[in-house]
């Protein structure tokens, strides 16, 4: 059975995806962006800004009814690969005990201008859910 989860960004429709998509113990969690009331926040600032986007990529994994110890992999996509200590430190707070297989990549832009970070997780529920 497939489980798919919403985080109410306004992309979602348009474009036809889901924060996240469950199908029995693999959880996606998708591109997931800095957007706050349906804008970049934190806007000039990646810390700020990764920060977000870890915080709404936990959240959809929860509602697909995994934890943050399930996650096996990041990656992280930034605008300027400069700045990936900033990005680093804020995987790191969250990731630090778990150690989940991690990327960092510089891309050329996104679809909003103002966001400096992007971030996607992929998961295996161990668990009961």
């Amino acid at each position: 059975m497939k489980k798919l989860v919403s985080s109410g960004s306004y992309l979602e429709e348009p474009i036809g995806f889901s924060r996240a998509c469950r199908i029995g113990n693999q959880v996606a969690v998708s591109g997931t962006a800095p957007i706050l009331d349906g804008k970049a926040a934190y806007i000039g600032n990646v810390y700020g800004q990764m920060k977000l986007c870890l915080d709404i990529a936990v959240t959809a994994l929860k509602e697909a009814g995994g934890n943050l110890s399930d996650v096996i992999r990041t990656r992280i996509m930034l605008v300027d690969i400069k700045c990936w200590e900033e990005a680093a430190r804020a995987h790191g707070e969250l990731f630090s005990n778990i150690r989940p297989a991690c990327t960092f990549v510089e891309v050329k832009g996104f679809i909003d201008p103002d966001w400096l970070v992007e971030i996607e997780m992929d998961t295996v529920v161990f668990g009961v859910s």
